[in-house]
């Protein structure tokens, strides 16, 4: 089984194997997901604007002509060199597809695909992580560690450093999709250009009106027990061009954050150590509504709600034109059972 892990990522990143030209790129970041295979792409062609080296295809309509997929990563590019596929995974499959790719000579050609989380028994995470000529890489948000890596990699390009409390409060305010963080940290190094240093009232006044906090509220409200709050922030959101993935995903995030606090609680940790440490920091403004969220539920009834949050994720890629009724439906319905405490 061929599933990387940790410092194996980054060293087949960094240097991918040629005998491994089929990688699954997965998991909830997608963000993470498109700067990964972005990545990948441009080493793989000498072109990556020439369309008859790099061919771009749906995972959806591969799962009804699997053999295209093979067709495809057979096929010489018009004026020769090297050829990449990129393949954007759906709802349905086309894990026989891949099953015939691996066992095919591939030469000159990378095929990568890009795909949300999946479950291990998903077919065409199992397909992949079998396969001998293939790869899957999960894709998970950025860690504390991460996360501070990126910061002083942004930063530093524009030569600035970051104030202490403003690392603090920057941190707390990324994490949930990398390419989304990378882009807020390029616009807060555009805002302190020449000052030297990153400051807290910097990073306040760039990154918190762009960043998770849009989202925060619909999530906290709906931990809280507020459906109203729900309902209408997340009118906002939708009006905004949010998508409605990015919700539950930072709703997933939170449930497991809860979780993970609860147990702790359940074993004499205060609440109030938990809202004022750990990772990720929350944001001075999100503590309320996190103290009545742990106040309303307990450890069985949180593992009872990530399931409904995963659900819901699966239905959301199964069924895409009803991505945001979904959402608010689990979101709404987590507010009500929020009011039910006990």
């Amino acid at each position: 089984m061929v599933a990387l892990r940790g410092k194996e990522i980054d060293a087949f990143l960094a240097r991918p194997d040629p005998g491994r030209p089929i990688i699954l790129l997965y998991g909830p970041d997608a963000g993470l997901v498109r700067e990964r295979a972005d990545a990948l792409l441009a080493s793989a062609v000498d072109d990556p604007n020439d369309p008859f080296s790099l061919v771009r295809l749906d995972g959806d309509e591969l799962s009804a002509e699997p053999s295209r997929l093979v067709d495809e990563a057979l096929t010489m590019p018009l004026f020769g060199g090297r050829r990449a596929i990129r393949v954007r995974a759906g709802s349905r499959s086309f894990a026989s597809g891949v099953d015939t790719l691996a066992g095919t000579p591939l030469k000159d050609c990378r095929v990568v695909i890009e795909a949300g989380e999946l479950r291990p028994e998903s077919p065409l995470r199992k397909a992949c992580e079998r396969a001998p000529t293939a790869v899957a890489i999960a894709c998970y948000p950025d860690g504390e560690r991460d996360l501070a890596k990126l910061i002083d990699d942004e930063l530093r390009v524009s030569n600035l450093r970051i104030a202490p409390d403003a690392r603090g409060a920057l941190t707390a305010l990324l994490g949930g999709d990398r390419q989304a963080s990378r882009n807020e940290l390029r616009k807060l190094a555009l805002y302190a250009h020449g000052q030297g240093e990153v400051t807290l009232d910097d990073v306040m006044a760039v990154v918190a009106d762009a960043s998770e906090l849009k989202i925060d509220p619909i999530v906290d409200g709906a931990f809280a027990g507020n459906a109203g709050v729900v309902e209408t922030e997340f009118a906002k959101a939708m009006v905004a061009g949010t998508y409605p993935g990015m919700i539950i995903a930072a709703a997933q995030r939170h449930a497991a954050w809860l979780h993970k606090s609860a147990l702790a609680v359940a074993e004499g940790t205060p609440i109030s150590a938990l809202l004022d440490g750990g990772f990720p920091r929350l944001h001075f403004s999100r503590k309320g509504n996190v103290e009545t969220a742990l106040r309303n539920f307990n450890v069985a009834r949180l593992i009872l709600i990530i399931d409904q949050l995963a659900t819901a994720a699966l239905e959301m890629r199964k069924q895409a034109p009803l991505a945001a009724v979904i959402a608010q439906r689990v979101l709404l319905s987590i507010a009500v059972n929020a009011r039910r405490r006990g």
